[in-house]
């Protein structure tokens, strides 16, 4: 899974998963423009510090602008465009209960992250991309749709979206040899998900004990198969979601 100069961007790196996915990519030699809320500065100077290369751009994905000024920064800064991976979402702050007390503004706040956002990131990169003659996008889903998890209906419903919008934007952009993927990772003790009480006392033991490795997940267990759909290895690999959650799930 060499990725030597290849560029891409990573949403939601200042942390978690997405810092993971960062650092992983650019020890394979990508060129990362490492994106968050606020400049992942931290992220790109441990990139840096083991001898890759990164920028640190500060975008709010649900900001049409700032989205279009991401990926300006990216091309500018890196030469070009190669890969996105919508990582930034809406979950570790999540309070599981009951549908009934779900009210419309919260569904409205995770769909406009969650759901808008990465449509917005995958339509500014498309024209680079076909202009290029191809790219690759990696959306970041979870496992979650495959199952129907209960008391967090609205961000069960935002990744089903993510879902579709994976399956159909591989049949639109194939032509264009854009190639868009899925990752689906189980329960993971992101940082986010470590300061949320509440998750870890419903979700972790129940987690651990339904994959078929009995342990717990965490962010570096997903970097692998985002590296994969970058790379090179998957140039005839499109309209997939790969579940990586220790084997709870069977798709």
């Amino acid at each position: 899974m060499d990725l030597k100069n290849k560029r891409v961007i990573v949403t939601g790196a200042a942390s978690g998963i997405g810092r993971a996915i960062a650092l992983s990519l650019a020890a394979r030699g990508a060129l990362v423009a490492a994106a968050d809320i606020q400049a992942p500065l931290a992220t790109v100077e441990a990139i840096r510090s083991a001898g890759g290369e990164g920028a640190a751009i500060a975008a709010d994905v649900t900001k049409a602008d700032q989205v279009d000024a991401m990926v300006a920064h990216c091309i500018e800064g890196l030469g070009g465009l190669d890969g996105l991976v919508n990582n930034a979402g809406i979950y570790s702050t999540i309070v599981p209960r009951p549908f009934e007390q779900i009210d419309l503004d919260e569904w409205r706040k995770l769909f406009e992250v969650n759901v808008f956002g990465l449509a917005r990131c995958c339509q500014a990169v498309t024209p680079h991309m076909r202009a290029n003659g191809g790219g690759r996008i990696v959306n970041i889903i979870s496992g979650v749709p495959f199952k129907g998890i209960p008391f967090m209906l609205h961000y069960v419903a935002s990744k089903g979206a993510v879902l579709g919008i994976t399956r159909s934007l591989a049949r639109e952009l194939g032509p264009a040899n854009i190639l868009v993927n899925g990752v689906a990772p189980g329960f993971t003790l992101s940082d986010g998900v470590m300061h949320n009480p509440v998750q870890l006392e419903k979700l972790r033991e129940i987690s651990r004990n339904a994959r078929s490795l009995a342990r717990d997940q965490v962010a570096e267990d997903v970097v692998g198969a985002v590296g994969f759909f970058l790379s090179d290895g998957a140039g005839f690999v499109t309209g997939q979601t790969l579940l990586v959650d220790g084997g709870s799930h069977f798709n």
